[in-house]
């Protein structure tokens, strides 16, 4: 089959309205940073002795008294691409129970009725922002410009999680350019672009953080019932990326990991049982529980790592396959 999903450009924009905060203008349509003129990260000092856990609890105000206090996210913000529904949307949900402001991410020209849904609910019941964003993830500009709007708004820049990606099923020999490089743009290209703007704005705003690259178990394995060589590629791709990027701004505070998740039920999903009925007997006998994952199943993983309960994990990709890889 033909890969004929491309995305297209949009212009950066924020839940529909012009962002005015300090440190972030427009010209042209388009948001950009102007604190400083290039970016360093020699100029942002270690941070690689953090303050005890302890004692910066013993500071913080929880809203409620039946959170527990490491998993507590009052006053951050956070940025999910690929959130307008699945996936992404599930870990937004859990984030904004936890008190923090999300701003899901998408290429979709609308937010989608799970998002419109879940921002009701999130007005609602926990009285939490919850904005959409359409935006481009190959468009490393588009990129910038939209978290330097974010971080701006808020002064702040708290985690990210890039979960944005699709698949194509071909095999090697058949598989198109143009298939090619629209898999690896947006899997990898666009987590690249999404880790580097996140990291960009914690150092401008001299805060820690906590990026979250969703990868796959197909970056580890070659899944039987799914042919994809190059998504499979792109995945481990990733994997390696969240190491390096670890490595590299560990000691300045910001945590990078990455999340290996089995089959779990997202469009893209259903779009592969279109193309192969088989796939899904398949693979729930080749998964020790038996079944499939659905996205809210992610929901800890994702307050996890984006939380203070994970202060001393990086560089570590969580396998969360339901046994999958463990025969």
């Amino acid at each position: 089959m033909s890969f004929t999903r491309v995305l297209t450009p949009a212009r950066s924009r924020l839940a529909g309205a012009a962002v005015t905060a300090p440190r972030v203008i427009s010209t042209s349509g388009r948001l950009f940073s102007t604190t400083k003129a290039a970016f360093n990260p020699q100029d942002i000092p270690n941070v690689h002795t953090p303050d005890s856990i302890q004692n910066k609890l013993s500071r913080k105000e929880v809203r409620s008294t039946s959170r527990v206090r490491d998993f507590d996210m009052e006053g951050r913000v956070f940025a999910i691409t690929g959130g307008g529904r699945g996936l992404g949307l599930s870990m937004a949900e859990a984030l904004i129970e936890s008190g923090a402001s999300v701003y899901c991410l998408d290429r979709l020209e609308s937010p989608p009725l799970d998002f419109v849904a879940a921002r009701e609910k999130a007005m609602n019941e926990y009285g939490g922002l919850l904005e959409y964003v359409r935006i481009d993830v190959r468009n490393s500009t588009e990129v910038n410009n939209t978290f330097a709007a974010i971080a701006g708004k808020h002064e702040r820049l708290d985690g990210l999680v890039a979960a944005a990606g699709i698949n194509h099923l071909q095999s090697a020999l058949e598989h198109s350019q143009q298939a090619l490089d629209d898999v690896m743009t947006i899997n990898y290209n666009g987590v690249f672009n999404s880790a580097t703007a996140a990291a960009r704005q914690m150092f401008n705003y001299q805060n820690k953080g906590s990026i979250l690259l969703v990868a796959s178990m197909s970056g580890l394995i070659a899944n039987k019932g799914m042919t994809s060589p190059v998504y499979n590629s792109s995945k481990a791709a990733v994997i390696q990326l969240a190491r390096s990027l670890a490595m590299e701004w560990g000691r300045h505070g910001i945590r990078v990991n990455s999340l290996c998740p089995g089959h779990i039920i997202t469009p893209m999903v259903d779009g592969v049982f279109q193309q192969n009925p088989a796939a899904r007997a398949t693979w729930e006998a080749e998964n020790m529980l038996g079944r499939l994952a659905m996205p809210e199943e992610f929901r800890g993983t994702a307050l996890f790592t984006l939380s203070d309960a994970s202060s001393f994990m990086t560089g570590s990709t969580l396998l969360v396959d339901g046994g999958h890889t463990a025969w």
